[in-house]
């Protein structure tokens, strides 16, 4: 099997790392524009190869992809549709991290294209959205009939500093983007939309301070769609340290999110550039974290309430941090099932459909992710 990363971020060496020491490829290339950092990564692991790609250049995508039996994308999701395009042209398997459901649905209109190639397309492909759609797929098998899903995902600084009590796990923009795009739920019955950052509700874990956990964009992905008509509640909510939520609602109500140009001093500013820089310099970033992940599953039939419940943190070991175990793993994970062929149908398709929920789960194991299950 040979396996192509695009993309030589921290999410990018978490993929060479599970793809050396969990599987059996035969070669692995990580690509990135800065071939500089491609070098760096692929020095660390001595076997690895680095190519240089830009990503946005399609013929030159097409001709490394075709190189590969799958390909993995750890860049910004909006490449993710022509990465897509790229893979069905290339005949190469493909999955990403995803990160924005306008995008995703854009992928999965590929459906046919990409089942005539004989490969899969599968995207979000890591934490949340991601593992927990994996979660969300096996735990409703329980049941008959199930009533409602409730999932709850939050990384965090082990170490909490105030203003906000958290640091940077991943792109700045996709957690701005998580914090002001409207979240997809299904309550009553219904497909609904509702602004993220709202009701907050308070959440506790053991051995952890107060926590809380409210709407945000994107985490969900497909799942709306997949259990229309199948559950009468859905929802996902990110765990933050209590007290988080509200402070950065403040400064998104000012205005420093919004995209659009002002003058000042006759200069021309864009808030949410100058406001993501900002969290750029003043976060922290690498210190030591935990990723929790809880999703609750009430049934009809049986009537019983289930959790499964994960606590992932920095491994000071391998050195990765538990985002990056949490979020590289399940994309290497899929990309190696996919690979494999051991999928039920080629094309488009949604994760929480097509992968098999108990290997998968088996794959977390054996990587040190462990769920817990319990009756509520």
């Amino acid at each position: 099997m040979k396996v192509l990363v695009l993309g030589a971020g921290r999410m990018g060496y978490g993929v060479v790392y599970d793809l050396l020491k969990n599987s059996s490829v035969d070669s692995i290339t990580i690509a990135d524009l800065l071939i500089q950092k491609a070098e760096k990564v692929a020095g660390d692991f001595k076997v690895v190869k680095a190519e240089r790609i830009d990503v946005s250049d399609y013929g030159e995508t097409v001709r490394l992809m075709q190189k590969f039996d799958v390909a993995i994308s750890c860049v910004d999701y909006w490449h993710n549709v022509q990465l897509s395009e790229a893979a069905i042209e290339a005949k190469t398997n493909f999955c990403d991290l995803g990160g924005n459901i306008l995008v995703v649905e854009k992928q999965l209109a590929l459906n046919d294209k990409a089942k005539q190639a004989g490969i899969n397309i599968v995207p979000d492909c890591g934490l949340a959205p991601g593992m927990v759609s994996i979660l969300a797929a096996h735990g409703a098998k329980r049941f008959d009939k199930v009533e409602s899903i409730f999932i709850r995902v939050g990384g965090l600084p082990q170490n909490p500093k105030p203003p906000l009590d958290y640091q940077l796990t991943f792109s700045v923009e996709g957690l701005i983007n998580e914090y002001v795009e409207p979240a997809m739920i299904i309550r009553d019955g219904k497909i609904l939309k509702v602004d993220s950052m709202t009701e907050i509700e308070s959440l506790s874990f053991n051995g952890f301070p107060p926590l809380e956990a409210f709407h945000t964009s994107g985490g969900a992905s497909t799942l709306p769609r997949t259990f229309f008509g199948k559950v009468r509640n859905l929802d996902y909510k990110t765990i933050r340290y209590k007290g988080h939520c509200e402070k950065f609602k403040t400064m998104i109500e000012l205005g420093l999110c919004s995209s659009e140009t002002i003058e000042v001093g006759g200069k021309k500013f864009v808030p949410r550039e100058i406001f993501t820089e900002l969290l750029r310099r003043r976060l922290p970033a690498d210190e030591p974290d935990v990723v929790l992940v809880r999703v609750d599953f009430v049934g009809e039939k049986p009537k019983k309430h289930f959790r499964y419940s994960i606590i992932d943190r920095f491994d000071p070991v391998s050195g990765l941090s538990a985002m990056m175990r949490m979020t590289a793993f399940p994309a290497s994970i899929i990309a190696q099932m996919i690979a494999r062929g051991d999928t039920s149908e080629k094309g488009a398709i949604p994760q929480e459909i097509l992968i098999d929920s108990e290997k998968f789960i088996a794959e977390l194991d054996r990587r040190g992710i462990k769920l817990r299950v319990e009756e509520v």
